[in-house]
This record gives C-alpha cells, structure tokens and sequence, in this order.
C-alpha cells in the first residue's frame, strides 16, 4: 500500500472512532465516562449543598437571610483551615488526630502573647504573635511528621498520643485561669473585620479577573507546549462562574446589617479563598504537590522514582501543624477568647469530615484542596441550618455522621469502580 493510499485510509476513517468529541457532546462524554469510573468529583456535594439549602430555606425563616449567610461564612473559617491541613495528611494516606488541639495550642500561643501584664506580651502586637503561634504549631507537626517518618511509628498512634499530649497543655495553661480573653485588634480581625461594600466589590473584580487572567496563561502555555485542549468553550463558562460566585456572595454580604449598619464582606472568607488558591496551585501546580499524589498513590513506587518520601511525610504533617494554627486563631477571634476547651468539641471530626466528604481519599493519592471547602460549607450549612430550625443539638452529630458514612462509602465503592476501570 502507497502512502497515498494510507492517507486516503485515513481519510475515510470517521473521527468519532478515534478522537473524543468537542464541545458540550465532549463535556457530556467525558463526564459520562468519569462517572462509570467512579470519578464524580465535588458534584454529588453540591447538589447536597443546594438541597440542604432549599430545605432549610422552607423550614427556618431566618436561615435564608443575609446575615445568616455572613454568620456561615465566619462559623465555617475555622473548620476550613484545619479540614486543608488534613486534606494534605490524607493524600498521603495518614492520619492526624491532633490537629484540633495543635489549633487550640496556637490560639494558646496568640492569645498569651498579647495579653496585657502577663509577662509575656511581645513588641509588634498581635502580628507577631500570629507569625509566633504559626512557628510553634509549624514545629509541632514537623516533630510528628518526624517520628512517623524517620522512626516509623504509624501516624494514628503518634498523633493520638498528640491529640492527648496537646490537650493536656491547654489544660495545664487555662484550668486554673478558665479563659483568656483577647483584646488585641490584629488577632481579632481575623473573625470580626468587615470589609466596606466596595472594598468587597474590588475584591470580587480581583478574584475573578485573576482566574481569568489564570486560565488564559495556562491555555497559552499549553499551545505553545504543542498539547491539545479540549472543551475550549468551557473557559468562559468556568469565568462566569467564578464572576456569579463572587460577585454574588459580596452582594449578599453588603445587605447583611447588625442594628441598622452594614457588616460586608468578612475577612475570614478571604482569608479562606486565599488560601484555597495557593494549597491548590501548592498541590496541582508544583512538584511538590506532584511528589505528594505519588507518595499516597504508591510510596514505594515513589521511593523507587527517587523522591524522598519522609521528606514528604514531615513537611506534610509540618504543613498540618501551621494550618491549625491560623483555624485556632480564627476561631479564638470569633468569640474574642480562648477556654480550656479550646481544640476540643466536635473541631476534629468535622475537620476529618469536611475532608471526607469533600472527595478526598482516606486511602490515599485522591482528592483536591477545594473538597475541604466544600465539604466544611455542607457542615456549617447543616449545623446552622439545624440550629436556626430549632432541631435538638444530637440531631446535628447524627445529621452529619450519616453524611459521612455516605461520603465514605461513595468513595469506597468509586474507588472500585476506578479499579474495574484500570486507572
């Protein structure tokens, strides 16, 4: 056969054999294959959000307000930290049950540096009592990671021994005191600053503009790379997207009022978009990210690859331990304080969970940063939205196990349907 002839072969050939389509019948196709691998992704939880949404809406008539959108914003900032640190933890396939009274330790840490009196309190205010409380916690799970990773003992056990260990300082520090309160405004801000209405407005032009400006660089870069894009029309879906979500969510926190004046959009949302971009440009984007997907898909593999997996392991669990830090001050700044309780409550498992049920994998290699945002959003909603109904208290623990025996078990059996599949 002439060349000729293998040109007009190939010619003849229909394309739908070979090439997967374009457009909304690629998207339609693409989607329909994930979902017969078992890869869903974060859709299942948003059309949970929505329903839970709709529901509360018609059961409590104050759960669809402005400013009970604004209090949801701020209740689930502290979950959402520590629930990134643990998405990190669990992509690796490990475990850290400490990470809720590593946050009440720098909550500890914050509040103690800037307590008038006490001995303590250092030069700069809250700013660098932050960068000193982030320091410590930072250390702590650098001293964890290292004995999972150098010594070998299983993460459950060292960090269950921390859990107990880190609990027992608060106690020792607040028992006899019974609180501290919080005074300094830096420390503060971070659960009780409002931005102005058009402070908010700037903020959602930049966040929309900077995705934007994103997704056209990482198109260019791919072109100039020779690789294929697939679903181009699907960009500009993906910017209104981002533009309806920001712009909206300012919009509903400049109609929010306590006594007449407006509150705005809070500095703990930001706080937590913030850092959503970078852990998301840190786990998709870097070689690192990169090492730590290979480490939980397969650490031997890794390790035969090259990459240094304790390593890995410790600046992980180090990671862990900075993140707690900043949920632990949010949550000391939303009620102005920190008690000998602090870390303890339900923080741990509704850290765990918003991770879970966010799509990441407890058995490692699985999973992105933006589930534990979602997955801390459904909790907070079902918390608020259970509390402002008038449920009982214990309705919202078996409200949220189910969820996660759900999540889990979506998991487990997309996992399976992954290994039928061969990815």
């Amino acid at each position: 056969m002439t060349s000729a002839e293998v040109e007009v072969v190939g010619q003849d050939r229909p394309a739908s054999e070979d090439e997967e389509p374009t457009g909304l019948a690629g998207l339609w196709h693409r989607g329909l294959e994930n979902a017969k691998a078992g890869n869903l992704g974060v859709l299942p939880i948003v059309l949970g959000e929505i329903f839970i949404v709709v529901f509360f809406s018609f059961k409590a008539t104050n759960f669809f307000t402005a400013q009970n959108f604004v209090n949801i914003i701020i209740q689930m900032a502290g979950t959402t930290m520590l629930a990134y640190g643990i998405v990190f933890v669990l992509l690796l396939g490990e475990i850290d049950l400490s990470i809720s009274f590593v946050s009440g330790v720098g909550a500890l840490v914050a509040a103690e540096f800037v307590l008038p009196d006490s001995g303590h309190e250092v030069p700069g205010g809250g700013l660098v009592a932050i960068a000193i409380a982030l320091a410590i916690c930072a250390a702590i799970g650098a001293a964890q990671g290292s004995i999972i990773a150098y010594v070998g003992v299983p993460s459950f056990v060292v960090t269950l021994a921390g859990y107990l260990i880190w609990q027992g300082v608060i106690l020792r520090q607040l028992q006899a005191r019974g609180s501290i309160g919080i005074q300094d405004r830096w420390v503060n801000y971070a659960a009780s600053y409002y931005f102005s209405p058009l402070a908010g407005w700037i903020i959602a032009a930049v966040v929309t503009g900077g995705y934007a400006a994103f997704s056209l660089v990482a198109q260019t870069s791919k072109r100039r790379a020779g690789l294929a894009i697939q679903n181009v029309g699907l960009i500009p879906l993906k910017i209104l997207g981002i533009a309806a979500a920001s712009f909206g969510t300012v919009a509903i926190c400049n109609h929010a009022k306590v006594i007449e004046q407006v509150q705005g959009l809070p500095l703990a949302g930001v706080i937590i978009v913030i850092f959503l971009v970078v852990l998301t440009y840190l786990a998709k984007r870097t070689t690192f990210g990169r090492h730590v997907y290979a480490v939980g898909g397969n650490a031997e593999a890794a390790r035969r690859a090259g990459i240094n997996v304790s390593r890995i392991r410790v600046i992980v669990f180090t990671l862990a331990g900075a993140l707690a830090a900043v949920g632990g001050i949010i949550l000391a700044a939303n009620i102005q304080g920190v008690s000998s309780d602090a870390g303890g409550g339900t923080l741990l498992l509704n850290s765990i969970a918003a991770a879970v049920i966010g799509g990441v994998s407890l058995f490692g290699g699985r999973g992105e940063v933006r589930g534990a945002f979602i997955g801390a959003m459904l909790i907070a909603t079902v918390a608020n939205g259970l509390d402002t109904a008038g449920y009982n208290p214990g309705t919202i623990y078996i409200v949220t196990g189910i969820i996660l025996l759900l999540a889990v078990t979506l998991d487990t059996v997309a996992r399976r349907l992954q290994v039928r599949a061969g990815r």
